[in-house]
Order: C-alpha cells, then structure tokens, then sequence
C-alpha cells in the first residue's frame, strides 16, 4: 500500500467512524420499516418517509425522494424491498450532485482560485466556528499554504481569545484588535497584513447574533465593502458554520445566515455525535448551497472536506 492510500483508507476509516451514529439509527429504521415485507408498497413508502424525517433529512427534501422513489416503483411495476436501500442511495447521491455538493471542491492541497483566497466565516456562537477555522488553518498549513486569521468577532472577548489559542497552537499568524472594536476594521486590517505577507489564505471569524438579524446584515455588509477596498473581489467564500447536532435548529439558522448575506458554502459541524447526519442532505438540498466541510471528530484532523460519493458510500457502505 502507498502512502497516498494509507492516508485516503485513514479518512475513510475516520468518515466511518464520525457517521457511524447517523448509520446505525437510518439502518436501525430502515429494517424496521420493511419488515415483513417483500414489496415496496404505500406503507413502506409512509414508514421510509417516517425514516427520513426522525433522520433529520427534512420534510420538503424527503418528500421530494419519496416521490422519486414512488416514479421508479410505477417504472418498475415491482420492486423488491431488497433493492430500496441502492435506489435510496442513488437518489441522495443525485439530489446532493444537483446541489453542487462535492463537486468543484477547494480541497486543502489544491491549487486556489486567487491569491490570497479569501474566505469569511459566519455562524452563530457554540456551532463550532472558532474550532473550524483553527482546523481549516491547520488544514491549509500542513497542505503548504501561507494562512492569516482575522478575528473580527470582536463581540465576545472569548472569541479573540478562543481564536489566539487556534493561531497558537496551528502557528499562523492572526490580526485582531480589542473587544468591541469595528469588525470592518479588523478584516480591513487583516487583508493589508495578507497581501504585504504574501499569504495564500485569510480566514476572516465574524459576530453570529441573530437576535437582531438587520444588525448582523449591516455588518456583514460592511466588512465585505471594506475587504473588496484591500483585495477586488473579497470575500471569495462565505462559509455558513452549522451544528450537524442540533437537526432542524441548524435549518433556521441556515434560514437567517441566508437571508442575511450571500452564503456560497457550508460546514456542518459535530457529526459525530449525533444520529442527525441526514440534516446534510436536507440543508444541502433545500438551500442550493454546495457542502464544503464535514466535521467527524474533536480531533485537529477532523474536519474532512465533504465528497459526495464518499459520504454516501459511507451512509449506506
């Protein structure tokens, strides 16, 4: 075995594990949903649907795969319940590739789209966003990358702080002000410091609070007029950071963050330990916004860039 496929089984070995709550609660459902049966029928469609919605997958997103799966039993005439686990692996897997989820993926190796390659973080507070920048830090250093963090999360003292503690322990630098300083100024700040140091990646941490969303979209506004004055172009990826954990809370939130400013990717957070992983297929599906990142464990290495075909075989594997 090379070593390039000593460290593809490892991550698959890892996506397995950080799924493995999510498999066994669908599978454990699964069974009990056909039991007994031989024949997709009406009433194993009503329990798959039951499946998929305790799964977190949603409701508008699970009622368009039963009713693709309804189009093939009509197609079929028969269709044994042996087959239903491959059909409903093939409908996921497409509705995640129409969403774009997967494909045109900024891996950590890869070579980026620009120079520095800038990139926004949002989400609110307790999601993991502060761990998932420190994690894509250590991602892109470890690939050769130059990266420069911004704490513009000058809301909370212990959101600079949390994201020193990143800069710390990955080794790259940061730019941060005080608690309570402008948000716009410290991203400002952040691009200068990225272009004199020639750095191949700013990631730029700001506010969540959604209590006052008009706020929060003046904000983001605001920072994003002052980056594009540093870099044209700026922020080239606005990442929405999710809790895989929290189901249908992470539906509203991505609802807000949404409506609130122009998100073009998302990470989905905690995965492993929850049995709510179909929340990936459903926020992927309902908000047309490509999945990016995957987190499976509290370890450095434990955020995954997200492949479709891979998160599949390992739902269903």
């Amino acid at each position: 075995m090379g070593i390039f496929d000593f460290f593809s089984k490892k991550k698959k070995e890892s996506l397995d594990q950080g799924l493995a709550k999510t498999k066994e609660g669908v599978f454990k459902k699964l069974s009990r949903a056909i039991v007994g049966k031989t024949k997709v029928d009406d009433e194993v469609l009503d329990n798959l649907e039951e499946v998929l919605i305790t799964s977190d997958v949603g409701v508008e997103t699970t009622v368009k795969i039963i009713e693709r799966i309804e189009k093939r039993v009509a197609q079929d005439k028969y269709l044994g319940t042996q087959e239903l686990q491959g059909i409903l692996r093939e409908e996921i897997s497409d509705l995640l590739e129409e969403n774009n989820s997967g494909d045109n993926v900024i891996d950590f190796e890869s070579p980026l789209p620009h120079k520095p390659h800038v990139i926004m973080v949002v989400g609110v507070n307790g999601v993991g966003k502060t761990t998932t920048i420190g994690k894509m830090a250590y991602q892109f250093k470890k690939a050769g990358k130059k990266v420069v963090l911004g704490a513009a999360d000058t809301f909370r003292a212990a959101a600079i702080d949390q994201l020193q503690i990143w800069s710390d322990r990955v080794d790259v630098p940061i730019v941060k002000q005080q608690m309570g300083s402008d948000p716009a100024s410290v991203a400002f700040d952040t691009l200068e410091s990225a272009v004199n140091s020639d750095a191949d990646v700013v990631i730029i941490d700001t506010a969540g609070r959604l209590h006052n969303k008009i706020n929060l979209m003046n904000e983001l506004s605001k920072i994003k007029r002052v980056m594009e004055k540093v870099i044209p172009g700026a922020p080239h990826e606005v990442l929405l950071v999710l809790d895989g954990s929290t189901g249908q809370n992470a539906f509203e939130q991505a609802k807000q963050f949404t409506a609130a400013t122009e998100v073009t990717s998302l990470a989905l957070t905690k995965l492993d330990g929850t049995a709510k992983g179909g929340v990936v297929i459903g926020i992927s599906d309902q908000f047309k916004i490509p999945v990016r990142y995957i987190g499976i464990g509290e370890g450095i290495e434990d955020l995954q860039v997200f492949y479709r075909k891979e998160f599949v075989d390992s739902l269903f594997g």
